[in-house]
């Protein structure tokens, strides 16, 4: 290739800023690394920011200018937020799942999918889809040996 890139931070346009921020920060442990300057309203009121987890990168941007936001969100545009799912890496679901049900998050409860990932599903504020999962298969699990340089080892 005649370039080269590095990482990927996907960028989504959210209806209330404080309760996105609220959710992945307070919730799932982002912290705001970056953010544009605040709005009419102190506090979390950006209309843009850079989140990170454990090297994992995410934007959110407001969805409408202050001054042109609805009461409520339009059901038409959130409706498209359900064909868009984030996946990240755990280990741990069952620990996931405790803390996400414990802070009121609707997550389904973790299970195999046919294709061998263990995956726990749930829905940000905004109806993005989120997926967390780690291999449940041997054939998984040695390509994430490969791909992120886990520990080899046998799955059970």
């Amino acid at each position: 290739m005649g370039f080269e890139f590095i990482g990927t931070c996907p960028l989504l346009q959210v209806f209330d800023m404080p309760a996105s921020i609220a959710f992945y920060c307070g919730v799932l442990g982002f912290e705001i690394v970056n953010h544009s300057p605040s709005g009419p309203r102190p506090g979390l009121d950006y209309g843009w920011v850079l989140l990170e987890r454990s090297g994992v990168e995410l934007m959110l941007n407001t969805a409408y200018e202050q001054a042109e936001r609805p009461p409520t969100a339009d059901p038409a545009r959130v409706a498209a937020h359900g064909d868009t799912m984030l996946y990240f890496g755990c280990e741990d679901l069952d620990a996931a799942y405790a803390h996400l049900r414990s802070n009121g998050i609707a997550a389904r409860e973790p299970k195999v999918a046919p294709y061998g990932m263990r995956q726990l599903h749930l829905s940000d504020p905004d109806g993005y889809g989120l997926c967390f999962q780690w291999p449940a298969s041997q054939q998984n699990y040695d390509q994430w040996v490969e791909r992120y340089g886990l520990k080899p080892m046998l799955v059970e």
